[in-house]
């Protein structure tokens, strides 16, 4: 993975750097949201990313810090991708996201329900979430 070539020092522009493509806060949101921890997972998501591209990304995460690959619990042969605490910590941005869809845009009836739950207590929501995925 070749290093990122940052914009500008501006703190937005530099974080669009690492996750303003289409597909970067998708795998953060399948493995923080959907349990998905390997790459024929990632390749089972309703968005139908592009084997090359889901290489790129998943090389790009683990390069910028936020994911980290570790050998699989049930097979030699599978790759475990898991967030970092620095991936962790783009749950906030992740939830905000779908409160805003929740309010602007038609979206399923889980992720709907999902939304009543955060408007209810975003932040135990997001601190039971950090704990399960620091687990893993």
């Amino acid at each position: 993975m070749k290093k990122i070539k940052k914009r500008s020092d501006c703190p937005i522009s530099s974080a669009l750097d690492i996750v303003g493509d289409k597909w970067s806060l998708l795998i953060i949101r399948d493995i923080a949201m959907q349990g998905k921890n390997t790459y024929n997972e990632f390749l089972k998501s309703d968005e139908k990313i592009a084997t090359n591209v889901l290489a790129d990304r998943l090389s790009m995460l683990e390069w910028s810090g936020i994911i980290a690959k570790e050998e699989h619990p049930d097979s030699k042969a599978k790759i475990f991708y898991r967030l970092t605490s620095q991936g962790i910590d783009l749950l906030p941005v992740l939830m905000e996201i779908l409160l805003w869809s929740d309010k602007y845009l038609s979206i399923a009836p889980q992720a709907k329900e999902f939304a009543k739950m955060l408007r209810r207590d975003k932040e135990g929501v997001i601190k039971q979430m950090s704990k399960s995925l620091k687990k893993k």
